[in-house]
């Protein structure tokens, strides 16, 4: 073989090794890119799993706690406050928010006949609190307004503090019952209600949870709307020929047997 041929043949062979390390030189950067991209991705699920738990549990209204009834609550899951005598024969149970403006309207023109009813051991009320208003308005005073008067609930006060909530209604647009101080001002009405208890009730918010599981029990009960009244099962709210001579008329017959 010649010279010419060798030198050739060897060129072939030095061209071909330089090639070759090129090629690889190609892989170990497709790896490494392909290592990387499998890191970020890896990173970022990291991170979206990251945001995912740290965000669990909450919620717009911020953690809520233990459920915590107020004293005396009744019914289902303890989601009643009762008014008046055990022993009547007749049941009225009253789904309210306190921002509501027709729930106020409700209370404004039947109030002085359902306390008629239940001081004569005729009628028993179960009012439920619901927080709709909260959020179809958005806000928390409906949370926080249901919050005081389960607290008023845990000093007996319940009637008299629900009845100065409602005569104090702000505009429905407008979140004042959000402001504890102005739900503690509120129970400055009530005689004995204002002490460092209920205060603390209040600012504490130590029955949230039970108003959220409420406003829960409210919304997947099939109701239209606050205020929803039913007399013994059936809704008189709905009743357009409803009075609150009615009202006392039915409920004294039921009384009578």
């Amino acid at each position: 073989m010649s010279e010419k041929n060798r030198d050739g043949k060897r060129t072939a062979r030095e061209r071909l090794a330089v090639e070759r390390e090129k090629q690889k030189a190609v892989d170990r950067r497709r790896r490494t890119l392909i290592v990387g991209a499998s890191v970020v991705c890896v990173l970022g699920l990291a991170a979206v799993i990251g945001v995912v738990a740290a965000n669990a549990g909450k919620d717009t209204g911020g953690s809520a706690g233990p459920v915590v009834a107020p004293s005396g609550a009744q019914g289902e899951d303890g989601l009643a406050i009762p008014v008046g005598e055990q022993s009547a024969k007749s049941t009225l149970t009253v789904w309210e928010d306190f921002r509501c403006p027709a729930c106020k309207s409700f209370e404004t023109t039947y109030r002085q006949t359902i306390h008629e009813l239940t001081t004569a051991g005729q009628l028993k009320v179960e009012y439920h609190l619901a927080t709709i208003i909260d959020g179809n308005m958005g806000g928390t005073g409906s949370r926080k307004a249901a919050n005081a008067a389960a607290c008023a609930q845990d000093a007996g006060k319940f009637t008299a503090y629900h009845d100065v909530l409602f005569d104090n209604q702000p505009p429905e647009t407008d979140d004042a019952f959000a402001d504890n101080a102005k739900l503690i001002e509120l129970a400055g009405k009530v005689d004995g209600l204002d002490t460092p208890a209920f205060r603390t009730c209040v600012q504490d918010g130590t029955h949230d949870a039970w108003v959220d599981k409420s406003n829960a029990a409210f919304s997947s009960g099939g109701f239209t709307g606050t205020p929803t009244v039913l007399l013994n099962g059936t809704n008189i709210y709905q009743d357009q020929t409803m009075t609150p001579a009615k009202l006392k008329q039915l409920v004294q017959e039921a009384d009578k047997g």
